[in-house]
């Protein structure tokens, strides 16, 4: 009795390591593509690096923000002039949820889709947020809000 029990044992072991191995394999086809590194540089030169001819919303000496439009989707691309400015402005923006693309002084924001597309090209981090339902009495404003993809 005292054997089968090590068996069992040991067999749950090895299943549970080749599950292990299996997972991190990626057999199932969900394999994620290598991130390259975090682009940098100016809106301009970040919006040719995705094929994006930038239609400037704001051209200010520390947010400069355009909207692209890519077959995977619509989004906004922004620069700034200070990391602070953009913690700021990201932070600020995620009331209204949606996905942001976040690299050194730049931020892509727009549905999960495109920023997982973009993400691709440029690399960065992926912060993601969820919309707030409207208990805070904003009225729904959130079309005029600057880091909002539909505007």
């Amino acid at each position: 009795m005292r054997n089968q029990r090590r068996r069992t044992a040991n067999a749950a072991s090895a299943i549970a390591l080749l599950a292990l191995l299996a997972a991190g394999c990626g057999a199932g086809g969900d394999e994620e593509k290598p991130v390259p590194e975090t682009a940098r540089g100016s809106l301009e030169q970040l919006a040719k690096k995705v094929r994006c001819e930038p239609n400037i919303q704001t051209d200010a000496e520390e947010l400069r923000q355009a909207n692209c439009k890519t077959g995977d989707g619509r989004y906004v691309l922004a620069t700034f002039a200070t990391d602070r400015g953009q913690r700021e402005w990201i932070n600020e923006a995620k009331d209204y949820g949606g996905a942001y693309l976040v690299g050194r002084k730049w931020v892509a924001v727009g549905d999960q889709k495109v920023v997982t597309a973009l993400r691709g090209q440029l690399g960065g981090t992926v912060e993601t947020s969820s919309h707030h339902s409207g208990d805070s009495g904003s009225g729904g404003n959130e079309e005029k809000h600057s880091g909002h993809h539909g505007s």
